[in-house]
């Protein structure tokens, strides 16, 4: 196998196909660290079998951790949320890109510094968490900016403090740089977009903690301890990207953003090690995916291959779908090696009822 370079510099083996387990994920690793939106909720409200999922897993010894790059709400707000949707959480499970850049920006400038907040009440959390000293006005003489998601009420003016603060020469962070959140009534503008504005403003570039970079992976590793911890995730940018750079496995749930198409598409650094439909693939083992790009791969009773033309990818045999896209995901990443697989795969998806 070819080898890529994660965010971290160490070098990755390309993956060419979803690993299998012997054993339940939730015996296999310690802990997991679950992304939020699209994985355990989805406007505001439990995905199914996430809450049964759960705390079987919990049950079971795992630990659970939930990780977002929202840096507006507080770890206890969002405990508190998970608690109403029936998922028992404390605020020490919860690690935000707020605690991330917090502690990025403390280990530059002295304790007690100022720092201009461009977000909401998780990032004033954060900062005061670290010994820093929040403050709203570039002329307040702050030793850092910060910016992080600040809800859609947040004034275009505090905009302007950032860029005034940034021409200046003071250090700029961001809590991510998602371009979009999703909500309720659909998809927003996030804090990439936001970031972008003061980028236009000035032409400076920010030091970013959140997912996918390694200080959001870090400061999960210590806050949670956990020695074999596997992500879960709904975005392959982000949640599988993010487990990639930090060196760890990673569990796609096909219960938010990705699809069949996107992850047939992935580049390597966005290849899941399992794939599964939801949560319930946490207290399950996972199948191998045996065979060869000569002979066909198998899962299940699927075989996946390439067609002889080498324009479209091929599924034959029948048994459970995702077993079927288990085994085109050996086919289609194998094909493509170290770059997006492009082959056609609308004619197997259709097979398996996408």
């Amino acid at each position: 196998m070819a080898q890529q370079q994660g965010g971290d510099g160490r070098t990755r083996t390309t993956r060419t196909r979803p690993s299998g387990s012997g054993t339940a994920l939730s015996e296999a690793y310690d802990t997991a660290l679950l992304d939020l939106d699209g994985v355990v909720y989805a406007g505001g409200e439990a995905i199914a079998y996430a809450v049964d999922a759960l705390e079987a897993a919990r049950a079971g010894g795992m630990h659970l951790a939930y990780v977002t790059n929202n840096a507006l709400r507080t770890p206890a707000a969002v405990a508190a949320h998970l608690t109403e949707l029936g998922v028992p959480a404390e605020a020490t499970d919860v690690v935000t890109s707020a605690q991330a850049v917090a502690r990025l920006i403390a280990e530059q400038v002295p304790q007690g510094s100022r720092v201009l907040v461009i977000g909401g009440e998780g990032l004033r959390v954060a900062l005061r968490e670290r010994g820093l000293v929040p403050v709203e006005s570039a002329d307040d003489e702050p030793a850092a900016v910060v910016q992080g998601y600040g809800g859609p009420e947040l004034p275009w003016g505090r905009f302007a403090e950032a860029s005034y603060a940034v021409a200046r020469g003071v250090p700029w962070f961001a809590s991510n740089t998602d371009l979009t959140i999703p909500g309720p009534r659909g998809i927003a503008p996030g804090n990439g977009a936001a970031v972008e504005v003061v980028r236009i403003a000035t032409g400076a570039e920010p030091q970013v903690a959140g997912k996918p970079l390694t200080p959001m992976h870090r400061e999960t590793i210590l806050r949670t301890g956990a020695e074999r911890p596997l992500v879960v995730g709904d975005r392959l940018d982000t949640d599988i990207e993010g487990a990639f750079n930090g060196g760890v496995d990673s569990l796609l749930v096909l219960t938010g953003v990705t699809d069949p198409a996107r992850l047939l598409a992935a580049v390597p650094e966005h290849r899941p090690t399992y794939v599964d439909a939801d949560l319930r693939g946490l207290l399950t083992g996972q199948p191998e995916v045996t065979g060869t790009a000569a002979d066909g791969f198998e899962c299940g009773g699927w075989t996946a291959s390439v067609s002889g033309g080498g324009g479209a990818l091929v599924l034959d045999g029948e048994g459970e779908a995702l077993d079927g896209l288990r085994a085109l995901c050996a086919a289609a990443w194998t094909q493509a090696g170290a770059e997006a697989c492009v082959l056609d795969a609308g004619k197997a998806l259709a097979r398996l009822g996408w």
